[in-house]
């Protein structure tokens, strides 16, 4: 067995007497995850008075405990020397603007050239992080801020609070038609009954909640701004396509490219030439895990999102009167 990288101790205190072995660590350790923390009782590596006992084991107080932490590599993934874009970073945790078009995590098809393969490069001591660190994950074709755990303290923190809803993620996106007003999109979300590539609204599916609100209007598009009260897999996407207004450059939930009627040729060039998603992650608010101190970042629309912005305002300037 590989010696451990350090060892915790501890005593009960007795106004946790009569409760379980697991639920106590967690009490006193919050750094690790409980997941982590049972893993190490069932291991022998948590041992209560010196013995191995089960997770359920009801401590008395006053018992003596000894945690030896040993941390593995958690991903298989191989560091590769791709340039990031790092927007935030401390001991604790870097917040990346990632390019649209860079895929999160290798998987089927993606083997290699990821964002978890370039943060491995910058910080091998991710390897040690569950999911290399990366607690949530955008789009490959979406760009913007995602925050990155580079500490089981800040794992732990970030994972709770993705889940109490307390990160602030907000997005800018480019949606066909002419919106009137903002509003919510209360829709759960599910995979698709027929193509596994895609989400769906199901009755029987997850909550999901979008909130949105017009920024700039133009003649068949509209610039609105996303907050994401929960973060179920392409639900920007999905939910602006089930109030009819799909994301412009989104096949997969949109449709075929559709051109404005009387387009400039500056607005048609620009649409053809945009072949991603308009959807970018423009600000990331969230607790430090370790200070405590609110931690707000922004980013600036990609240049691609910038130059189809500009052809749709001379567009719009060229019909109005």
């Amino acid at each position: 067995m590989n010696d451990p990288e350090s060892r915790l101790n501890a005593t009960v205190p007795f106004e946790l007497a009569g409760r379980r072995f697991d639920q106590v660590l967690a009490e006193l350790f919050p750094d690790y995850s409980r997941s982590r923390l049972t893993a190490w009782i069932k291991s022998g590596d948590a041992r209560l008075d010196g013995d191995t006992v089960p997770p359920r084991q009801l401590v008395r107080g006053g018992e003596q405990i000894a945690v030896d932490v040993r941390l593995e590599r958690e991903i298989g993934a191989e560091p590769e020397a791709i340039e990031l874009d790092i927007r935030h970073e401390d001991a604790d945790v870097l917040v990346i603007n990632k390019p649209a078009g860079l895929v999160v995590h290798p998987g089927a098809g993606n083997p290699a050239g990821t964002l978890q393969n370039a943060l491995l490069h910058y910080d091998p001591r991710l390897a040690e992080i569950p999911r290399g660190g990366i607690v949530h994950r955008l789009d490959k074709d979406t760009s913007g801020l995602m925050v990155v755990a580079r500490t089981l303290r800040a794992h732990t923190s970030l994972v709770e609070q993705l889940s109490e809803r307390d990160v602030h993620r907000q997005y800018a996106a480019i949606v066909y038609g002419a919106m009137i007003a903002g509003g919510k999109v209360d829709a759960p979300l599910g995979r698709h009954p027929h193509d596994r590539l895609k989400q769906a609204v199901r009755e029987d599916g997850r909550e999901a909640v979008t909130h949105y609100r017009v920024r700039e209007r133009f003649r068949a598009m509209t610039l609105i701004e996303c907050r994401l009260e929960t973060g179920r897999t392409h639900q920007i996407r999905v939910h602006m396509a089930h109030v009819r207004h799909p994301l412009v450059g989104d096949p997969q939930y949109g449709g075929l490219l559709k051109l404005p009627k009387g387009a400039t040729p500056d607005l048609v060039e620009a649409l053809r030439g945009f072949r991603r998603q308009a959807l970018h992650a423009e600000r990331l608010e969230f607790q430090h895990p370790k200070t405590g101190k609110t931690i707000a970042v922004e980013a600036e629309r990609p240049a691609d999102m910038e130059n189809l912005l500009l052809a749709l305002r001379a567009d719009t300037r060229a019909h109005a009167g």
